[in-house]
């Protein structure tokens, strides 16, 4: 039996492709989808909201960190919705029968000209506190900590949430759109952002975490060319600087997106995240036989079909199955595909990570 490693030591092994003592694991569902967590917690005897505590129990090996926005609001509230302060998007609350959602909606630039776009506020990289990352460092001496979310650095989702997913698209592939200048505002900021996230951390920092979105379930939501011309550039500014302070990059994308993993690879990102095992060309066989030498895989169990509608059985069997084909040769964090949703049994939930620690062991 191997030496039990730290989270940190774990982590770092596996996004080298080595093999670790056991498989890393992370949990994604704090905010979006908070019935879930709430569950989760209740179930450890913890308060609903102790997320701290639930990432205890779960033994999960991940920590977020971050700096703080101290600036003033760039946007105005708007009745009925919940207002980002920062970038402007709009967002409200949507029950269902499992609990309910934060949804986007109401794009503030559906509708605006090509000078209200060309105009619209963004934050300076001056207005967030950066003093803060050293004490968040300090809380988790042993674990790997993150820089960023599935939405650092994204295009294409978030020019949805400002413009409207129909927009978006028709932009997206126009090079004179005031869309493109936008984008590369947020870009600009992006890169100021996490350099001084990075110096603020003084080496603490063990990965950046990237967010996209290019796939369906079907197949890509953009084409190649696309996405060579108005993306990737944007992720290899990301990529290289992330390369420059020694850290692996991790992408997320939803849906079917190994189309583009040898343009990630080129560009130096290491680390793929979600991999929806149910979307095309995302089957854990396929990553592993084609990309397993290249890249270390973050995610595969799905949210969307076996969490949510599997039984206990199912989800065990299926974790297991996943862990024979993803674990030989190490580069392998078992996640959710997404955030955990709120129609996931705690159960189902508990299975997951059950199963992970109980088999996940080299």
């Amino acid at each position: 039996m191997k030496k039990p490693m730290t989270s940190r030591e774990r982590v770092v092994t596996a996004m080298n492709r080595a093999v670790p003592d056991r498989v890393p694991i992370n949990y994604i569902g704090h905010d979006v989808n908070p019935g879930i967590t709430a569950r989760l917690c209740r179930h450890f005897g913890l308060a609903a909201d102790d997320r701290a505590g639930l990432v205890e129990c779960l033994q999960i090996d991940f920590r977020g960190v971050g700096a703080l926005y101290t600036g003033r609001r760039l946007h105005a509230e708007l009745e009925g919705f919940v207002v980002n302060p920062e970038w402007g998007g709009r967002q409200r609350w949507i029950e269902n029968s499992s609990g309910g959602y934060w949804d986007w909606c109401n794009f503030p630039l559906a509708n605006a000209t090509d000078e209200e776009i060309a105009a619209y506020p963004i934050p300076s990289p001056d207005d967030y506190d950066y003093s803060i990352i050293p004490a968040q460092c300090a809380l988790h001496p042993d674990r790997a900590l993150f820089l960023g979310n599935p939405g650092l650095g994204c295009n294409l989702n978030t020019l949805g949430i400002f413009c409207g997913v129909e927009r978006a698209m028709m932009e997206i592939i126009d090079p004179d759109s005031p869309v493109q200048t936008l984008l590369a505002r947020r870009a600009d900021w992006t890169v100021a952002y996490i350099e001084r996230c990075l110096e603020a951390a003084k080496g603490r920092i063990d990965l950046l975490w990237l967010g996209e979105d290019l796939g369906t379930q079907r197949g890509p939501l953009i084409s190649l060319d696309t996405y060579r011309r108005f993306l990737k550039p944007h992720h290899k500014r990301y990529s290289d600087l992330a390369k420059a302070y020694g850290i692996p990059v991790m992408l997320h994308s939803c849906g079917s997106s190994s189309w583009a993993y040898d343009d990630l690879i080129e560009i130096g990102i290491t680390v793929v995240d979600t991999l929806q095992p149910e979307a095309e060309g995302m089957a854990p066989e396929t990553l592993k036989s084609r990309w397993g030498d290249r890249l270390c895989f973050h995610g595969c169990i799905s949210t969307a079909g076996l969490l949510a509608t599997g039984t206990v059985e199912d989800t065990r069997r299926v974790v297991r199955e996943t862990l024979d084909i993803m674990m030989p040769g190490g580069g392998y964090c078992l996640a959710p595909t997404h955030s955990l949703q709120d129609n996931t049994p705690t159960e189902n939930a508990l299975a997951m990570y059950e199963t992970a620690l109980e088999y996940g062991r080299y």
